[in-house]
């Protein structure tokens, strides 16, 4: 009985062997770069420029994520609100001229009113919130829309 255990488990020990032998050959083959192709003249004057209005009031929408609470705000250009907590500073608002309801672009900083620490100081857009987010534990605030006032 001992010599049939033994012809196994060296038989399975070899055929572990070889197929861990194969599994790990690997084959490396070099690929050609793809060609660039440039800018077509054409296609460069074709591109649209949007011509964007500054608005001079921004919407904007508060959450409380804990309490599930949000309130809406109206902050001018150059003023502050206080949403949650958090002090709101709007420094420019723009959106489409030709669509105004389309979307909205606001510059924000947002900070803590007691100790001035800034979580946040940049562009928020309306349509993509997520794409430059308040970063903060408790509170959300986001962009709705740009008005002229």
């Amino acid at each position: 009985m001992t010599v049939l255990l033994r012809t196994t488990l060296s038989l399975a020990s070899l055929l572990f062997c070889t197929t861990a032998a194969v599994a790990q050959s690997i084959s490396i083959q070099e690929l050609a770069p793809a060609p660039v192709q440039p800018l077509v003249p054409e296609l460069r004057e074709s591109v649209e420029r949007v011509e964007a209005e500054v608005g001079n009031l921004v919407s904007l929408r508060g959450l409380d994520k804990v309490n599930g609470k949000s309130i809406d705000v109206d902050v001018k250009t150059g003023g502050s609100a206080e949403v949650f907590g958090l002090l709101v500073t709007l420094q420019e608002c723009r959106y489409p001229a030709e669509n105004p309801t389309g979307d909205a672009y606001a510059y924000l900083n947002i900070r803590d009113p007691r100790g001035g620490q800034v979580f946040f100081d940049g562009w928020m857009i309306a349509s993509s919130p997520a794409l430059n987010a308040l970063d903060h534990r408790r509170y959300d605030v986001w962009v709705l829309r740009c008005k002229s006032a």
